[in-house]
């Protein structure tokens, strides 16, 4: 990746004491969580010469860890209980100016409360990346001219930050960031996928390796706290009801997402089968010049990307697009092949175009992605039986689209609901269903979906959570499916009631699949 944890000796030597209000940042910062993207910010901004406090509600050991870490730099860390008996991630410290808070944080969280009543801004670590781009090229600059002692050095650093692609939805946000990071890679540009995909966004506008543009994942979680974002060009794929307990309601949540357009100087690209998604674009304030580009997995009319027998073709970045079309890639060159995905896959091309991407880099790039685990994954086949781990399909609407992908389907669903209701799910994809495996804390809440409007789908209901619990879910499955069917693993529903996370999910899945093979190999010897 070219980025390291930012040092704070660097940033204070390099960028000089006037830093923080260069950069639009006070002296004295709250952090709100301990976790990967807390460490990061408090570490840049102790660099920058702020007085950094953190704060966190948890005490455990490597809390402590983390904590011990951070007082080395001079930032102090508050954890659990403080002495008046209050939670740390609680209380604002005194003399706080600015809280940058950890994504997960809900807006209705005590410390937000005490900062607005304070009258002191709450913003995410994606807003801090964005106001320190500038200060990234800065810092390489003067670390160029300090390696090669003069002030010459600085001279062939490229003009200004790299531009970001800003991709969100409701699903397929990993994907469609890392399919465009493997275009723009393919077009010859240096570039990254960051952001809520998992490398903290400011180690990388401050790290050493410069950056042509950046792919970045943004949750609606981030999207919410970073109010000046203004990126080159942005995609929101989908919108569906997720996170309601966060945001508080489905407009509220739609408004987060929609923030991304907001100062889009080139491209806001939306789904054309996603109405709320064009709704978003209509109601942003862009820069003038900014164009709606649309993505189908139909024909495409002008100002659109869309899918013409087995061809992605582009009808957006063309000379007289009312007419033209330009071939992009085929429908093969798409891994997996899925229709949600070749819409993930149209949503990436029409940012890279945005960008001035040429066709055939958008081929490349499609050819050399590799989707990661857990993601529409053939496991094995098996008996005739294809096993597909979707594990990360955790909300209705990614296991609707993963339902779609396969004509004849034994269901393997069920865990936390997140107070999600199964009825349109069951209803849109009934026809595709062999049969239906249930497992997990919430696997009531689809069964009763299923006997209303699928009765004639045999269900299982597996009432055990322990570790061989998925075992016995994969051979009921295969009890239940004919040769050419699939097993899939598209829960619908989070992991924690039975797994750490959805990739243990996944493991256990594969895992089980991988025995039930064996098995069949033993008993055809």
């Amino acid at each position: 990746m070219g980025s390291r944890q930012v040092s704070a000796s660097d940033l204070a030597g390099l960028l000089g004491p006037d830093a923080l209000g260069r950069f639009g940042l006070p002296g004295r910062i709250t952090v709100a969580g301990l976790g990967i993207s807390g460490i990061s910010a408090a570490r840049a901004l102790v660099g920058l010469g702020a007085r950094v406090t953190v704060v966190d509600n948890g005490d455990g050991d490597a809390h402590r860890a983390r904590a011990a870490e951070l007082a080395e730099l001079g930032i102090e860390v508050r954890l659990g209980h403080l002495p008046d008996g209050a939670r740390a991630g609680e209380a604002l410290p005194e003399g706080t100016e600015l809280v940058v808070t950890s994504p997960g944080w809900q807006p209705q969280s005590p410390l937000f409360l005490a900062a607005a009543e304070a009258g002191v801004d709450v913003v995410g670590d994606v807003e801090v990346a964005w106001r320190l781009r500038g200060a990234g090229a800065e810092l390489r600059a003067a670390r160029r001219a300090a390696a090669e002692g003069t002030v010459e050095g600085a001279a062939s650093e490229p003009a200004g930050p790299a531009e970001w692609l800003a991709v969100t939805g409701t699903n397929g946000k990993t994907t469609t960031t890392q399919m465009l990071a493997s275009i723009l890679k393919a077009a010859g540009l240096r570039t990254a996928a960051v952001g809520n995909i998992g490398t903290p966004i400011i180690d990388v506008v401050l790290g050493e390796q410069q950056y042509d543009v950046l792919a970045v994942e943004l949750s609606s979680y981030q999207l919410h706290w970073a109010p000046s974002l203004r990126v080159h060009s942005a995609a929101v794929l989908n919108l569906a009801p997720d996170h309601l307990d966060w945001h508080g309601s489905m407009q509220a949540y739609a408004a987060d997402k929609g923030r991304i357009y907001e100062g889009n100087t080139v491209a806001c690209v939306y789904n054309v089968a996603d109405k709320a998604t064009e709704d978003l674009v209509v109601e942003a304030d862009v820069e003038e010049g900014c164009r709606a580009i649309g993505f189908t997995l139909g024909a495409p009319g002008p100002s659109m990307l869309g899918v013409v027998d087995g061809i992605l073709v582009d009808r957006a970045f063309v000379e007289n697009r009312q007419k033209n079309a330009q071939e992009l890639a085929e429908v093969k060159d798409v891994n997996p092949p899925a229709p949600h995905n070749i819409a993930n896959a149209l949503a990436a091309a029409a940012l890279a175009r945005a960008y001035g991407v040429e066709p055939r880099a958008v081929r490349d790039g499609l050819r050399d992605f590799r989707p990661d685990a857990h993601r529409v994954a053939r496991v094995d086949e098996v008996a005739s039986v294809v096993y597909v781990d979707d594990s990360k399909a955790t909300n209705t609407h990614a296991a609707e689209a993963s339902l779609a992908s396969f004509d004849k389907v034994v269901w393997i669903a069920g865990g936390l609901a997140k107070g999600a209701t199964f009825d349109e799910l069951v209803q849109k994809s009934a026809g595709r269903m062999r049969g239906a495996v249930l497992i997990g804390a919430d696997r009531a809440l689809i069964a009763e979906a299923l006997a209303r409007h699928a009765p004639e789908v045999p269900v299982v209901d597996l009432d055990r959570t322990d570790t061989g619990a998925m075992l016995a879910a994969v051979r009921e499955a295969a009890a239940l499916a004919e040769p050419g069917d699939t097993v899939l693993l598209a829960p619908a529903c989070a992991s924690m009631d039975m797994f750490a996370n959805y990739n243990k999910r996944g493991d256990a899945f594969a895992d089980a699949v991988r025995e039930l093979a064996a098995e069949n190999a033993a008993d055809t010897a």
